[in-house]
């Protein structure tokens, strides 16, 4: 069990950094997994709550990032949208990197139309794929931490 536990927490890692794959999820899914087939104990049982509350914040810290990236660069709320529909067609459209070239194309030409000004709005695209970097790196360094807990629980288990 533990070799599937830690295989599917490092695609979950592994998932931080590709987009639509839902790393923190999957690593916070193999450490419930773990618990309910292993038994949580006193030590699980912290180390799950521990898991618990660094999804949360990683997954908080995913969207948070990424909008005040945004809103710096002065993104209106309009092109974020856009950018969420480039990313669902984008999906569709181009398996895999489609939803990443969909957000970014939609997020430009909602800028784009805004603004009126290419530059302009290739520096807040800009900004705000830096934003997104931020978060991924964010997510990753929290899903590591989430892995390193679950490793404890199983040492000291």
């Amino acid at each position: 069990m533990a070799v599937i536990v830690a295989l599917a927490m490092a695609v979950g890692i592994a998932g931080t950094l590709v987009p639509l794959l839902p790393g923190l999820a999957l690593v916070w899914a193999a450490g419930l997994a773990y618990g309910l087939v292993e038994g949580f104990g006193r030590v699980g049982v912290v180390a799950f709550t521990v898991m618990t509350l660094l999804a949360l914040a990683g997954a908080l810290a995913g969207w948070a990032v990424p909008q005040r990236a945004a809103g710096k660069a002065g993104a209106a709320r309009t092109s974020m949208w856009l950018a969420v529909a480039g990313a669902v067609v984008g999906f569709f459209a181009i398996p895999v990197v489609g939803a990443v070239i969909g957000a970014l194309l939609g997020l430009y030409l909602g800028e784009l139309g805004r603004t009126g000004d290419a530059p302009s709005a290739w520096r807040t695209t800009r900004a705000t794929v830096i934003g997104f970097g931020l978060g991924a790196i964010v997510q990753c360094a929290v899903a590591v931490l989430m892995a390193m807990t679950w490793a404890v629980w199983f040492w000291v288990d």
